[in-house]
């Protein structure tokens, strides 16, 4: 199937070919996101349509760009690049093309964005010590002339990581959502220092969600009891 290329300016949620971008798409695309290997059978039962829907689909997915590619997702400790960092650019305004095209030769680096606030652009990089992360800020992007400061920050734990996201994905969630909602409890919430069991302090047995603040003299008076 033909791409229509002109099509660029498009409304969101249109694929170039004419069709509309609709549930049975993306949950196709949701699919994918759990298995790119998948067959076109599964793939079939697993959204609910018939073998020859489900291929036609996805190459029009393919054919218009959503799907952009299929690569590998890796581990990467085991690949021995256990150490990320987040490196925060501060650009020469007028050598944007020169910062642009210098970063292009560095193969550690991951993934690059421009941003708006104090910094002009973010780095992420993959290395396998701390060491090479200093190297790197110190002898590298520090002599390139478009980069006038930077600010590195290490990142301990990646909590989440997703192949991409959907708009599916909210909506399911806000289903979710108003199902876990739970009835209005009849009983009133004790006010602000009360109903605390002995070795609770300040904001033990408050709901989820919610602090209490205590002023100092208060806090300095709680300390002097408990001593």
């Amino acid at each position: 199937m033909s791409s229509n290329s002109g099509s660029g300016g498009g409304a969101t949620g249109r694929i170039g070919i004419g069709l509309e971008l609709d549930a049975t798409h993306l949950k196709i695309l949701e699919v994918l996101r759990d298995n790119g290997r998948v067959s076109v059978s599964a793939l079939a039962e697993r959204v609910g349509i018939s073998r020859a829907n489900a291929y036609t689909r996805f190459e029009a997915l393919r054919a218009d760009g959503v799907i952009k590619r299929f690569t590998a997702e890796i581990d990467h400790q085991r690949a021995g690049l256990g150490i990320v960092a987040l490196i925060f650019v501060t650009v020469r305004q007028q050598m944007w093309r020169q910062f642009r095209a210098q970063l292009a030769q560095m193969p550690e680096v991951e993934y690059c964005a421009i941003t708006t606030g104090q910094h002009d652009a973010m780095i992420q990089v993959r290395m396998a010590d701390v060491a090479e992360v200093h190297a790197m800020v110190t002898e590298r992007l520090a002599n390139i002339p478009a980069v006038k400061a930077t600010e590195t920050v290490f990142i301990l734990d990646e909590v989440l990581r997703r192949p991409y996201v959907l708009p599916s994905d909210r909506e399911r969630d806000r289903g979710r959502g108003a199902q876990r909602r739970p009835a209005p409890s009849a009983s009133p919430e004790p006010e602000q220092g009360q109903g605390q069991g002995p070795g609770q302090g300040p904001g033990q047995g408050l709901p989820l969600g919610k602090m209490r603040f205590v002023g100092a003299a208060e806090g300095r008076a709680a300390l002097r009891d408990e001593s």
